[in-house]
C-alpha cells in the first residue's frame, strides 16, 4: 500500500475535491439555488467527505483514520441520495445525476478499499 504524507496525497480525497467542484455549479442554478435545504444538504455532505477523510488522517492512529474514513463513505452515500432528489426535482439533467453518482460511487469504493487495507485482521476468521 501507498504511504500518505499529507492527506491531499489520497486518492479518494483527490476524487472527491473534483466532485465537489462540479457540485457547486450546479447549486447555483435558478431552481436549485432556492432550494435552501437540499443545495446545503448535498454542499455540506460532499464537503464532508472531503473533510473527514483529512481529519481522519490527521488523526495519526489508524483506529481513528477508519472511523472517519466511515463517516466519509457514509457521506459518499448521501451525496448519491441527495442527487436522485436533485434529479427528480428536475434541478439536474439524468447526465449530470449519472457523473455525480458514478463518481460518488467510485470514491465510496476506493474509501471501502482504503478501510480493509487500514483494519487488523479479523482474529476470528
Amino acid at each position: 500500500m501507498a504511504t500518505f504524507y499529507r492527506f491531499e496525497d489520497i486518492l479518494a480525497w483527490q476524487k472527491v475535491r473534483v466532485l465537489c467542484q462540479i457540485i457547486k455549479p450546479l447549486t447555483e442554478r435558478e431552481g436549485f439555488s432556492r432550494d435552501f435545504k437540499l443545495k446545503d444538504q448535498i454542499l455540506s455532505s460532499s464537503g464532508s467527505v472531503m473533510d473527514n477523510i483529512a481529519e481522519g488522517y490527521e488523526r495519526q492512529t489508524n483506529k481513528q483514520f477508519v472511523y472517519f474514513l466511515f463517516v466519509s463513505k457514509g457521506s459518499c452515500g448521501e451525496v448519491r441520495s441527495q442527487a436522485y432528489r436533485a434529479l427528480d426535482f428536475k434541478y439536474i439533467t439524468q447526465q449530470e445525476f449519472e457523473d455525480i453518482y458514478a463518481r460518488a460511487l467510485e470514491i465510496s469504493k476506493i474509501l471501502h478499499g482504503l478501510i480493509q487495507r487500514l483494519q487488523p485482521p479479523d482474529k476470528n476468521q
